[in-house]
């Protein structure tokens, strides 16, 4: 067989298209996750939340350029950027919320839905301010869940039972379908934006093996959970004894192996 048949030939057969979770993994290598607590690292993010709600017409044009609230000062908040190539391509907001620390976002719109959650003890992921770069997230298309990825290590971290997700109407099939995720409240007026929030959730127990199965790139270390989630001074108090509790029986009732141990402006949420 000539040179240029050959050519030919594997031009035809360019050998197995790659697997969804493989090229998950793929663009896991490429990013680095952190949890933002500077000032300067904040400011790029709010940046990125204002280009992305305004884009999506869920605020007003602002002079300052940015969208920040008062909820990304909490002590039980966390604020978490995804860099592709030490470019800023996503980053969402979660609150870690339990019957001692009440706080967060979604209850202050759905207190009818939560509130009973919490007096039973249940311990509260809020997935809040999910944005992406516009250009990035073309060019990734897996970046959604590689960001939604930072629930479940949470969700992990913390003992969670409930992933909650505030969400605008048109999302909400993407999170029925890849994460099975279910309509809590249809949606209301959310604080500062011009379209109405949904609110969403998935039962962490119940659904944690499944989607490990389905998406093997969600699986994590307790190293890496530590590194994203671990504070020097504990969330909402001096001793921290809740979450420390907590997170000492999910990492003895969940222990998960992780590929990654160092992970390598679309409005997805409120």
């Amino acid at each position: 067989m000539s040179a240029e048949a050959r050519r030919s030939t594997l031009s035809a057969h360019p050998g197995p298209e790659k697997s969804f979770s493989d090229r998950i993994a793929t663009l896991l290598a490429r990013i680095e996750c952190r949890r933002v607590d500077s000032i300067e690292e904040r400011e790029s993010i709010y940046r990125l939340r204002y280009q992305a709600y305004l884009r999506a017409g869920a605020i007003s044009a602002d002079p300052s350029g940015r969208f920040a609230d008062a909820d990304d000062e909490a002590d039980n908040a966390y604020i978490f950027g995804l860099y592709v190539d030490a470019k800023l391509a996503s980053s969402l907001r979660l609150h870690i919320a339990t019957k001692e620390f009440p706080d967060f976002p979604s209850l202050h719109v759905f207190p009818d839905v939560l509130q009973p959650l919490l007096d039973a003890g249940k311990v509260l992921v809020d997935t809040t301010r999910f944005v992406a770069d516009e250009r990035l997230s073309r060019l990734h298309r897996g970046l959604p869940y590689a960001t939604l990825r930072i629930c479940m290590l949470a969700a992990e971290y913390f003992g969670a039972d409930h992933l909650l997700a505030a969400v605008r109407a048109e999302h909400q099939a993407f999170y029925r379908r890849a994460f099975s995720h279910e309509l809590l409240c249809e949606p209301r007026p959310y604080p500062r934006l011009a379209k109405p929030i949904s609110l969403m959730t998935v039962h962490f127990p119940s659904a944690a093996e499944r989607l490990y199965r389905r998406y093997p790139f969600f699986r994590s270390s307790v190293f890496e959970q530590r590194r994203l989630f671990e504070r020097r001074q504990p969330p909402g108090t001096s001793s921290g004894q809740k979450f420390a509790d907590t997170k000492e029986e999910a990492s003895q009732s969940r222990e998960t192996v992780c590929p990654f141990l160092e992970l390598g402006a679309v409005c997805l949420a409120g």
